[in-house]
């Protein structure tokens, strides 16, 4: 059985690698990043994740843009899309939902939380 496929995008090298580093150490799901909202899309429609993990607050085009042109495409209209931010406010929480996104957490995200969560959407 191929891999799953998870999109990570935050504009943070940083969160990225950090990510990255939880996921491979955990699961054998195939990492592809993006840097923002804009390369998100594009990189979703040309890769087809099985998964999408998002930050929000993102240069050229934040995470609650990104997830509602998302939806707009046949190619991820399905796609399960995990924001994923430090803006935890209820009004943050309540625009990530009605743009789209199957599930909202806040960071510092721990990283069997992380794996937990993500494998209840892609089923293993």
């Amino acid at each position: 059985m191929a891999a799953k496929k998870v999109l990570l995008v935050d504009d943070s090298k940083t969160a990225l690698m950090m990510e990255r580093s939880i996921l491979e150490k955990r699961t054998n799901y195939q990492c592809v990043t993006a840097s923002d909202g804009m390369e998100a899309v594009t990189k979703a429609n040309d890769e087809r994740p099985d998964l999408v993990l998002m930050d929000v607050v993102m240069p050229r085009m934040n995470g609650f843009e990104a997830c509602k042109k998302m939806r707009q495409q046949a190619t991820t209209r399905e796609t399960p899309i995990v924001l994923l931010t430090t803006r935890g406010e209820e009004d943050y929480m309540e625009a990530g939902f009605q743009s789209g996104c199957n599930d909202y957490l806040t960071k510092p995200v721990n990283g069997e939380e992380l794996v937990k969560l993500l494998q209840s959407y892609l089923g293993e």
